[in-house]
């Protein structure tokens, strides 16, 4: 996963201005709206089959969809509330929910749900705790990922040895990538690492680490940085390991790769999420999913979600939640689903063959089963600068330039003063 890019600091100084829109009023004219969000160039063809759907029912709304990579999604979000035009809907990752809320950018959505009754029931309860606030929900969940262990079949076929399973623990998975890490050609360079993972943000493998040692991330009040306390040590030590034993490649010489070192052949193994099976299949490969392995204190991943916002400076309130509302639907779920990125938030579509009977030879419900053990990837104000100091503060110790020990503690108090900043 690449770096969160750092694009708040402008959105502070540009939303405190804010104000509310205007709403029209139900049955009128023609009115056009906005979606904007990010994702890969495909997605765009299924967003415009979920938009024509729409509007197909609702004749009386256009939606116009923008689909931008990451970087420059944010980007544009932001020269766009700058200039006073934000656009009507737009995608939010879960961890930056708090930051565009607290600045009063995000509409209330609770009257909406109200005059819906039963809207919510059908959606899975952990998609729905990061955006609910004591006066209401300012966003929805649109889908989710939790994170598990993919490991290509071939590799472990040729080393002969058996495959993943829901037993493993994390010894397993030591001793197992020590095993597939290969130098084939003798030449003394590793050519098959027995795994890659990114350790830079918490979501693909150290939040799960960590968890399954015990451990926690930030206390309940988000006050207080938990990441160097208790088992989460031994977590971090665990992951040193990795890296000095030469099992999965330091960040310095993951860069020179670029890219997945699964998709391109060159590891045994990955933590991710669903969003990597489209890339995936379209590449051969010949791959499984299980569960995340198992630390003493049982198993834990994460699962994180993106969802819908309304802007609150848009003018048509009411017809930026219709569009909500429709993709929320069966209907506007099944579609998603075409997809292939990630499980869709409903109930009813995640446990049909619209998602279980996706490409891919491998069991789809290994994604759903991991709810039963997830731990919803922390949502706080300041996350994206948190997120910054502890990625980019261990760095150092991953590409062997720095201890662990005294490095953690550091990043602890520059992470625990942005807590204090953000309160």
């Amino acid at each position: 996963m690449r770096k969160l890019l750092f694009v708040l600091v402008v959105a502070s100084l540009l939303l405190t201005a804010c104000g509310g829109g205007t709403k029209p009023a139900a049955g009128t004219g023609p009115v056009t709206i906005t979606f904007m969000m990010w994702g890969a160039p495909e997605e765009q063809t299924v967003w415009q089959a979920v938009v024509d759907d729409f509007q197909a029912a609702n004749p009386n709304i256009k939606v116009n969809v923008e689909v931008s990579d990451w970087d420059s999604y944010w980007t544009k979000l932001n020269t766009l509330f700058a200039g006073g035009t934000p656009p009507d809907v737009f995608a939010m990752d879960a961890p930056l929910y708090l930051d565009w809320q607290s600045r009063g950018a995000l509409l209330n959505l609770q009257p909406y749900i109200d005059a819906n009754p039963g809207f919510l029931d059908g959606f899975y309860p952990q998609t729905l705790t990061a955006y609910k606030l004591d006066d209401g929900y300012y966003g929805l969940p649109r889908d989710f990922n939790t994170i598990t262990l993919f490991y290509n079949k071939d590799m472990f076929d040729a080393a002969g040895m058996a495959y993943p399973t829901a037993d493993w623990t994390y010894d397993d998975l030591l001793a197992a990538a020590k095993q597939l890490t290969l130098d084939k050609d003798n030449d003394g360079k590793t050519d098959q690492y027995g795994l890659w993972t990114d350790t830079w943000d918490m979501e693909l493998f150290w939040s799960e680490l960590i968890w399954a040692n015990g451990g926690e991330i930030i206390s309940p009040d988000h006050t207080k940085t938990l990441i160097a306390e208790g088992g989460a040590r031994d977590a971090w030590t665990y992951i040193d390991t990795l890296y000095k034993e030469g099992i999965m490649p330091t960040p310095a010489t993951a860069g020179e790769y670029g890219g997945d070192l699964f998709q391109s052949g060159q590891a045994a193994m990955t933590t991710i999420g669903h969003w990597a099976v489209p890339g995936y299949v379209a590449s051969n490969i010949n791959f499984g999913v299980a569960p995340m392995p198992k630390g003493p204190k049982g198993a834990a991943t994460s699962v994180n979600s993106a969802g819908f916002v309304v802007s609150k400076d848009s003018k048509n309130h009411d017809a930026a939640f219709a569009f909500i509302k429709f993709a929320l639907s069966e209907a506007g779920q099944k579609r998603l689903a075409e997809l292939g990125f990630s499980i869709p938030v409903l109930k009813s579509v995640a446990e049909s063959d619209a998602y279980l009977k996706q490409a891919g030879s491998f069991d789809q419900k290994v994604f759903l089963d991991s709810l039963a053990f997830a731990h919803m990837k922390p949502v706080f104000k300041g996350y994206e600068e948190w997120a910054g100091v502890v990625g980019d503060g261990l760095i150092p110790v991953w590409d062997g330039e720095a201890e662990l020990g005294p490095t953690l503690d550091e990043v602890v108090k520059s992470a625990d003063e942005i807590l204090a900043n953000n309160k």
